[in-house]
Order: C-alpha cells, then sequence, then structure tokens
C-alpha cells in the first residue's frame, strides 16, 4: 500500500466525521448558512432592492424574493457581465461558467471566491466517501481521467468565462496533477470527435483507474478505444479500472452497455453537480440516493412539482420534505443566486441525512394530455423492460404524437440498440406496462382509449451523436433530453 493510498484513508475518515456531524443537523445547518447569506448580501444592489436589511426570517425572505429563473435574473446578471461590483454578492465573481440554455439560449452563471471551493470539495469529498466505506483507496496512484470541456477561459472586465467542467481543470490538486489525464494540449481540443480521438491515443496504454463523465460521452470515448484496439474489452486494456464516477444523467439505461463494454461490474459514484452549484454525491455503495449537500453555501428550497406553475405554490425547506415527493429545486447561493429554479428536479429517498435522485427536468416532462410524465418513470420503465434480457440501448428519448396519420395519439419511444429486441412488441408491452403502473393519469388514458400503447421506433446507429452534432451540442456537459413534450428532436431523429 503507497503513502498516498494510507494518507487517503486517513482523510477520507476525517471527512466522513465532519459530514456526519452536520447531516444530523439538517434544519440547524441550513438556519445557519440562511442567515449567513442575507447577512454576506446585505450591501449588495439585490439585497438592497429587496430589503435585506429587514429580512430575520425565512418567512420574510419568501415574502420579498420571488422565485426566478434565468430571464427574471438576467438585468442583475448582465450588469455584473459588465464589470459592476456589488450587484447580486459582494465584490465581482471570479468566473462566469457559460452553459446551453434550453429556452433562452447561453446562459452566465456567477462563481464567486466563496462558492468555488465547495465545487472542488464536493467533488473530493464523494471520492473519500467511497474509500472509507469500501477501505479500497489503490486506485490514487493510478490514471485517472474526466471527459469535460476545455479549459481555455475569456477574460472580460476581470472576470473569466468559460465551461464550469474547464475552469474546474484549473484547480485540480497538485498530489494529482501527476495522475490526470488527458494533457492540457488535448484537453484544449474544441472539436469533441478530434478530442475523443486524441484522448485515446494518450490513454490506452495508461493504467486508468478512475474514469469520468456524462455516460453518453464516456461510451463514445469506450467505442473509439475497442475500435483503436481491435475490439478488446475496455477491462482488458484497463486491468485496474474499478471506479467510474459520472454526473448530468441517469445511469442505469447505459449500465448494461457499460459492462458489457467493460467485460465485469465496476462501482460506480454518482455527482449532482451544475453550474449553479453542486448539490450532492452518492455518499454509499449499499444506499440508494445521493446525499444532499446543506453544508455548502445554498440554502435550498422545494416545490411540490405539480404544483409548480400554480400561482401561490408552498415552498417547502428542508425540515418539511417528505420522501416519494417530486420537488423542483429552488435555490439561494453565495454566488448571488436568489431563490433560483435550477430546472431540475429532486425526490427524497430517505431523511436524516437526506438524499435524492434527480427525477427530471420541470420543463421536460409529456403532458400533451395530461398525464405530466416525468424522467424518473421513462427511465425506469426502460429499465424494467430489458432487465433479464439481452437488450441493450445505446441511448432513447420519448416524445408525444399528437396527429398521427392513423389511429389513436400515442407516446414515441425513439431507441438506439446495440443489441435489439427478438419481439419488438413484447418488448414495447413492457414499456407500456410498467408506465402505466408508475402513473396513474396515463394508464387513465390508456384505459379510456385516449391513447393508444407505447410505439417504439428504431434510430439508426450514432443517431443520436449525429443529432447533438447537428445541434452544435456533440460532447462536453451536453446531453439528450430523455422526454419533451414537443417533437422536435424526435422529427429530426427520424
Amino acid at each position: 500500500m503507497s503513502i498516498k493510498s494510507v494518507a487517503a484513508k486517513l482523510f477520507a475518515s476525517k471527512i466522513y466525521y465532519d459530514t456526519l456531524a452536520w447531516s444530523k443537523k439538517p434544519v440547524e445547518t441550513q438556519q445557519k448558512i440562511f442567515k449567513g447569506l442575507i447577512n454576506d448580501a446585505r450591501e449588495t444592489q439585490f439585497g438592497a432592492d429587496h430589503h435585506f436589511d429587514k429580512i430575520k426570517t425565512v418567512h420574510d425572505f419568501k415574502k420579498r424574493v420571488p422565485v426566478r429563473d434565468y430571464e427574471d435574473l438576467k438585468p442583475y446578471i448582465d450588469k455584473v457581465r459588465m464589470g459592476e461590483k456589488d450587484i447580486l454578492w459582494k465584490g465581482k465573481p471570479i468566473y462566469f461558467a457559460k452553459t446551453s440554455g434550453t429556452t433562452s439560449g447561453a446562459k452566465y452563471i456567477p462563481l464567486t471566491k466563496e462558492s468555488m471551493p465547495y465545487h472542488i470539495e464536493a467533488s473530493r469529498n464523494a471520492i473519500l466517501h467511497y474509500i472509507y466505506e469500501t477501505g479500497n483507496a489503490d486506485f490514487v496512484d493510478g490514471k485517472m481521467i474526466f471527459l469535460q470541456g476545455s479549459p481555455i477561459l475569456v477574460e472580460k472586465y476581470g472576470i473569466k468565462f468559460g465551461r464550469l467542467s474547464g475552469i474546474g481543470a484549473h484547480f485540480v490538486p497538485k498530489y494529482l496533477q501527476k495522475n490526470r489525464m488527458p494533457s492540457w494540449e488535448t484537453n484544449c481540443i474544441e472539436d469533441w470527435e478530434t478530442k475523443i480521438d486524441a484522448i485515446v491515443e494518450e490513454t490506452i496504454e495508461q493504467d486508468m483507474t478512475i474514469i469520468s463523465g456524462i455516460p453518453s460521452w464516456v461510451q463514445m470515448y469506450f467505442e473509439r478505444l475497442q475500435e483503436k484496439s481491435g475490439g478488446k474489452k475496455i477491462g482488458d486494456l484497463f486491468k485496474n479500472f474499478n471506479l467510474f464516477i459520472y454526473g448530468g444523467v441517469n445511469y442505469e439505461p447505459y449500465r448494461a452497455k457499460f459492462e458489457n463494454m467493460i467485460g465485469r461490474k465496476v462501482d460506480s459514484i454518482e455527482l449532482f453537480p451544475a453550474s449553479e452549484g453542486f448539490f450532492a454525491y452518492q455518499d454509499s455503495q449499499k444506499i440508494k440516493g445521493m446525499l444532499l449537500l446543506l453544508n455548502s453555501g445554498i440554502f435550498y428550497e422545494f416545490i411540490k412539482a405539480d404544483e409548480f406553475f400554480e400561482p401561490n405554490a408552498k415552498s417547502l425547506t428542508i425540515g418539511e420534505v417528505e420522501t416519494g415527493v417530486n420537488y423542483a429545486l429552488i435555490i439561494s447561493t453565495n454566488a448571488g443566486l436568489w431563490r433560483y429554479n435550477i430546472g431540475d428536479t429532486v425526490q427524497f429517498t430517505s431523511l436524516f441525512p437526506h438524499r435524492v435522485i434527480v427525477s427530471g427536468r420541470i420543463k421536460h416532462y409529456i403532458s400533451a394530455f395530461g398525464e405530466h410524465v416525468i424522467a424518473n418513470e421513462v427511465e425506469k420503465a426502460m429499465k424494467e423492460a430489458t432487465d433479464g434480457t439481452k437488450i441493450v440501448i445505446n441511448e432513447f428519448t420519448v416524445a408525444p404524437q399528437i396527429n398521427p396519420l392513423s389511429g389513436l395519439p400515442y407516446h414515441e419511444w425513439l431507441v438506439e440498440f446495440e443489441t435489439e429486441p427478438e419481439n419488438m412488441e413484447d418488448f414495447a408491452e413492457a414499456i407500456d406496462n410498467s408506465m402505466r403502473k408508475q402513473n396513474i393519469y396515463y394508464d387513465d388514458l390508456i384505459t379510456g382509449n385516449v391513447l393508444r400503447k407505447v410505439v417504439v421506433t428504431k434510430v439508426s446507429k450514432n443517431g443520436f451523436q449525429e443529432y447533438m452534432k447537428s445541434q452544435g451540442k456533440l460532447g462536453g456537459q451536453n446531453k439528450t433530453p430523455r422526454l419533451s413534450n414537443d417533437r422536435k428532436i424526435a422529427d429530426n431523429l427520424k
């Protein structure tokens, strides 16, 4: 056992007990965060506009500050982008993370000297919790890779702009820099396909122990490795590869394909990062869900998703939530985002400690007929339809077909198969049965002959990659939505 792995185990123990201390006091921890945020932002323009000097309680805060999305906050953000100080948070942010907005084009999310360290600590602590629970630390001596955006940053008005993952590349600890791959030069390649090929060249002969990234893009990396190696299993190329770290999308639809490509099962750690904050990470291999980070400069509120669009929807704090309910996630942060709707929905899998799963997007759903189907439901249906079979899925998305050429409307499942079902009708039936069990509104529509059962449409090999490329969203942190309430994606894929 190396000195580095021994040190990692000792540090992991410290972090575990530090986390245990605040997770046992969720309400107290969040109240402390709330008071700190209000005090630190009293002298900002946003604080003055919303009378932070008169806010004593969370109730006061809710009365004075409305829930906002990016477009609502944009006038303040635009001032910060032009170099003005003390607008949303004291001073100026040190970075702006550029993201691809689904409705508002590019979004620019501030990162401050107070908020940025929590992004780095959360990534580190996720691995340390894994080490503490499993006792496995040998991988720290091997090579590790995170498939990410370019670290090249542009500076304007004293603030650096870039992709979050590219910004994060500047914060790799010194003790990991020798283990980190790919090289800086390769990481700076903008074209994703060129970059993947360069990463394959650099890593194929290395002792890779950790691989991290959005599953769809790691899959592309694995495919290129197999092409280069003449079809070898990833586990044969990287004999000590035993930990996959991912975020952004649910891993379950990809798991069978990954295990087939790797040639064995590997442990995995799920993360819940975003430009707006690092919200949660998987702290146990044995328990479902990710630990919600209540002590990381973020004050959380939760609005029931099925009430979100009502005029007076009630927001809840951490002491009021329940398990199994779909909540829109609202955040206030030490980067100057106030009652900000990040667009994600979560469900609590446990309380004390509070663990969550990402259940979808508040705007990514299908409710063309009042069924309000969410991402978590379609992912579970796909898993149930493929479990115990030889079916392997590369990617899929779901859209409503409101005006079919004949017959009743339906939900169309557009699927790119690695291994197709022997009987497509049985496969569609299994998906439909799962959806009906999960969603009573969908079941009522089928029973009432408003909808017919799901229709599965095959997407050609690499069809999703070609679609993302056509949208200028190939690689990086981009991913195809699991479902949408219109046919923009579906019609492009077809």
